[in-house]
């Protein structure tokens, strides 16, 4: 289906969410860090990253930002465990498609896919029935 980057420096993060997209068809690629994020959506160019704000090495803000440089179309959606009013209002004047707060579900991570990628459709109906973007 769609190439996704993940970016948490949480191995059990990392794990579930390549074990859950993978189930669903899509190409996962990990980060366990902000740098290695980064490069990382340098060279795959996801359709979509899911991007951890809280990062060892570069700030998930600053990551958001340098990812927005790259690629000013590419679809983010951003999970924190920390998430604060102030935090999701950065993020998204920065240009984030969705903001979750970790301990989200499966059914509200699969809600945001289907939410982003039916914004990147010509079509959003056929982009939520089918889970495919024509981008």
């Amino acid at each position: 289906m769609s190439r996704m980057l993940v970016i948490d420096d949480e191995e059990s993060i990392r794990t579930l969410l390549h074990t859950v997209l993978k189930r669903k068809g899509h190409e996962v690629f990990l980060a366990d860090g902000g740098q290695k994020g980064i490069d990382m959506f340098e060279r795959s160019r996801p359709l979509i990253t899911i991007l951890d704000l809280h990062l060892p090495d570069v700030n998930g803000i600053e990551v958001l930002s340098r990812l927005r440089t790259i690629d000013p179309q590419a679809c983010v959606i951003i999970m924190t465990g920390y998430g604060t009013d102030e935090a999701k209002a950065k993020a998204l004047a920065l240009g984030a498609d969705d903001f979750l707060k970790k301990g989200f579900s499966l059914f509200e991570l699969g809600e945001a896919l289907r939410r982003v990628m039916a914004c990147m459709s010509k079509d959003p109906v056929l982009a939520a029935v089918a889970g495919s973007p024509s981008r």
